[in-house]
């Protein structure tokens, strides 16, 4: 092995150190450009993920791997695999989402994201140098990618498991609702509704990694809560505003929302706590008839996500929502704004001291040479709240956002490309943390 893989064994057994050697000679960066190629080439936006679970499964099958689609419905589905063990230690789940927010078709995505759908806003792959640019090349795609090279070398290695290595792609990661006008009954298609289903219908573990942007490791994030917010006015006609009462809500949500805009930064202060630094933000306003400027409505409607430490339950936060709300309507003349709460995820963490996470943070600072480095600002959720929810044992690690790259990286292609050598280093640290799991006893990894 080279001296930067050596790293990667420091502090194992021999006999381990040889196991983690023999599976990570089977990762090339090769595999994993065709891995994350098929994976872009195939579009799944939250709810129609069914033909990429397809794939997934079929790939696992190729490598040997016993694999399963599990369906939520017709266009919605997860795929699993297991690298089985002999049934006497400790079961460990390595987890991705597969799912895109946008859909990569124009008439869905845009004016939303743009003026125009850019080359790695749409599902095809392409490869500049060591890099993959495609929708979801990397969030999550990447990651997923990286599971499914992980497991495809522990089974090529042949390397005598305890306990089960799962390998579970859940529909649903994205935090939305069901996509409109594309003909999905069910309402919750995002939000974990995957990875839930997956715990439902049995493929359980001990532990659980997460793999997700973030090259640390991490055990609590935070939730959300999303509120529907609605400020009264008057309906009214441009003809007779000086003859009429007049309040228009439209003009009067603007100035709500930039007030609550000012007021987000409050309240993450007031929440910064452990690994979180929750944050808040107006999402959409809508009201009105797109048909007429004649006419204002009586309200208007806007979305807000509020985001939730582990210490901070939904009511908790709604509360304080609803408090800075009735003080913004006071300031503005004593307005009517009314707060709905329609969706609560809450935060979630799990015990450092626990076996996954010692062993994660072990991994990394083999890889690093360093003491773990911890981040103190984290304000994204993922389905890692599902898995700690649920009572599994759960650490989050990913790639780092891609930053340097010969071209300019804004959000969304942060999002859209994978830089395949980072990619190489995760699939080889979740080989370390697995195979440091799944050749235990049940009595080593249950005390601490």
């Amino acid at each position: 092995m080279t001296v930067g893989e050596g790293d990667m064994l420091a502090g194992l057994d021999a006999q381990r150190r040889r196991w983690v050697a023999a599976a990570c000679a089977q990762v090339n960066r090769d595999r994993l450009r065709e891995l994350v190629t098929g994976l872009v080439d195939i579009a799944s936006p939250t709810g129609d993920e069914a033909p990429l679970a397809r794939h997934i499964t079929t790939t696992l099958q190729a490598a040997g791997i016993a694999a399963r689609t599990m369906y939520l419905d017709d266009r919605q589905a997860n795929s699993w695999g297991r690298v089985a063990g002999e049934g006497t230690g400790p079961d460990l789940l390595l987890y991705a989402p597969i799912d895109t927010v946008t859909s990569g078709n124009a008439e869905e995505d845009l004016p939303w994201v743009g003026e125009s759908l850019r080359a790695d806003m749409v599902a095809r792959a392409a490869s500049v140098d060591d890099y993959v640019i495609g929708l979801g090349a990397s969030n999550p795609k990447g990651h997923a990618a990286c599971v499914m090279a992980a497991g495809e070398a522990i089974r090529a290695a042949g390397i005598p498991l305890t306990g089960d290595l799962l390998l579970g792609f859940g529909a649903g990661g994205m935090p939305t609702n069901a996509r409109p006008g594309v003909g999905n009954p069910r309402r919750n298609t995002g939000q974990g509704v995957g990875c839930s289903f997956l715990l439902e219908q049995g493929v359980w573990a001990d532990f659980a990694l997460i793999a997700k942007p973030g090259w640390t490791v991490s055990w609590e994030e935070v939730g959300l809560a999303w509120f529907e917010i609605t400020v009264h006015g008057s309906h009214t006609y441009v003809g007779s505003r000086h003859r009429l009462p007049y309040q228009n809500p439209v003009a009067l949500a603007g100035s709500v929302a930039t007030r609550l805009e000012e007021w987000f930064p409050q309240y993450s202060l007031a929440h910064r706590d452990g690994l979180v630094l929750p944050q808040g933000m107006v999402a959409n306003i809508r009201g009105g008839w797109e048909r007429t400027a004649s006419f204002t409505p009586e309200n208007v409607r806007m979305m807000v996500d509020l985001r939730l430490s582990p210490r901070t339950t939904p009511a908790v936060a709604k509360r304080e929502l609803v408090a800075a709300v009735r003080q913004i309507a006071a300031d503005l003349g004593g307005i009517r704004v009314d707060v709905e709460q329609v969706l609560a995820i809450p935060g979630e963490g799990s015990d450092p001291q626990m076996w996954l996470c010692r062993k994660a943070i072990e991994a990394w600072e083999a890889v690093e040479a360093t003491p773990h480095q911890e981040f103190y600002d984290a304000s994204g959720a993922t389905d890692a709240n599902i898995l700690r929810g649920r009572g599994i044992p759960t650490v989050r690690v990913g790639m780092p956002k891609v930053a340097d790259a010969p071209f300019e990286v804004d959000f969304a292609m942060g999002m859209n490309t994978v830089d395949l050598r980072e990619a190489e280093k995760l699939t080889r640290y979740l080989i370390r943390v697995a195979l440091d799991t799944v050749t235990r006893t049940l009595e080593e990894v249950g005390s601490y």
